[in-house]
């Protein structure tokens, strides 16, 4: 009797036991709920809230314990623990064949013969051709007038009726040494067709995400002074080439063109911008696998730095005499538009669907991973 009083016991005190581990279990599990799981949209909004800002505690927690670790090594003069690198798309990215090196002697020979040459080289003088499809929408002249203020020596014709081949035709003969025609759709830009004179090449992009001036909060207005083109991760053989095709839109006689690129090629095209210009517009063009278009203002504010100093030496009644410097601080203040090109093709020579060769095309089967870049 006393033996199964004890193991009637036994039992009952591991059916408590048990029973407490299944309410921290259950308690845990709905800790762990996720907000999309919740139907009811303030529970939801609230624990996604509560979630976020624990989140916010623990990297913070987080930062700090490391940052204490590395003072105390450095008080015990020991190595402090290296530093992590994050994960970014760019360093992830998928190893491509084409990457340009700075040792590649074809691609600099390539760059003194191709069409972009003369232009580069200051033999000629660049004047950009402006116009649009055959029909044009409203959001259209709007997004002209925009370029036109930001690309230098730019000027509109209205399309009409005339076919692309004839305003080619007409461009060469009035010496422009670029063409781009906005298409729009649905009373929306979506893609530009950037031509080359005389001889090419053809690109057509594919445009989304254009936010106009007057749609920038705090926007800035462009100035008369030359451009900036800042140009960054165009690696690739494409990319190179895709960004000399940009280059030769911008560049300028007062060298105030600034390109970069990881591969730092020796021959292409690298000034530094004049300082003496105290505002002038910058245009950066991001180019992966999609190039976001931003145009900037460099301003530049004088602002008064109070500093405190005392005449002699230290002492009780002596008071400090606060003294005003004036301080340059630059900045940047987005004038717009901005938007997004995805290179769609590629093609060498003027505009031409039938019979024209194209260098490269996109095809969906090529987006199989996001880690993937083509410029």
């Amino acid at each position: 009797m006393g033996g199964k009083r004890k193991t009637n016991e036994n039992e009952g005190m591991e059916g408590e036991e048990d029973s407490k581990h299944n309410i921290k279990k259950m308690k845990k599990e709905k800790s762990e709920i996720l907000p999309s799981s919740i139907k009811n949209k303030e529970k939801r909004s609230a624990v996604h809230a509560k979630l976020k800002h624990q989140k916010k505690l623990d990297k913070r927690k987080k930062l700090k314990a490391r940052d204490a670790t590395a003072k105390r090594a450095l008080e015990l003069g020991e190595e402090p623990p290296p530093k992590q690198i994050p994960r970014t798309i760019e360093n992830t990215r998928e190893a491509d064949e084409t990457v340009c090196m700075p040792d590649d002697e074809e691609l600099f020979a390539g760059n003194d013969a191709d069409e972009f040459s003369a232009v580069l080289k200051q033999d000629r003088t660049p004047k950009i051709l402006i116009t649009t499809c055959r029909f044009n929408s409203t959001r259209g002249p709007a997004f002209i007038t925009e370029l036109l203020s930001v690309i230098p020596n730019s000027h509109y014709y209205k399309r009409g009726t005339y076919d692309l081949k004839k305003i080619v035709e007409y461009a060469n003969n009035k010496e422009f040494t670029s063409i781009i025609v906005v298409h729009t759709n649905r009373r929306e830009p979506d893609a530009l067709l950037i031509i080359g004179l005389p001889d090419g090449p053809t690109a057509h992009f594919k445009l989304s995400s254009l936010v106009l001036r007057k749609d920038i909060k705090n926007h800035g207005n462009p100035t008369s002074h030359e451009p900036e083109l800042v140009l960054n991760n165009f690696t690739t053989r494409l990319g190179h080439r895709i960004g000399r095709l940009h280059t030769v839109l911008f560049y300028s006689n007062i060298r105030v063109l600034a390109l970069h690129t990881p591969c730092a090629l020796d021959n292409t095209v690298k000034y530094v911008p004049s300082l003496s210009n105290l505002i002038f517009s910058l245009v950066r063009l991001f180019g992966l696998r999609v190039s976001d278009f931003v145009v900037d203002l460099y301003i530049f504010e004088s602002k008064e730095i109070k500093q405190s100093e005392s005449k002699g030496k230290k002492a009780k009644d002596t008071k400090g005499e606060s003294i005003s410097k004036e301080k340059v601080i630059a900045r940047l203040q987005e004038c717009g538009p901005r938007f997004t090109l995805k290179l769609v093709s590629l093609q060498h020579g003027t505009f031409d669907t039938r019979g024209g060769e194209f260098e490269w095309v996109h095809k969906p089967e090529m987006d199989t991973s996001r880690r993937r870049f083509f410029l």
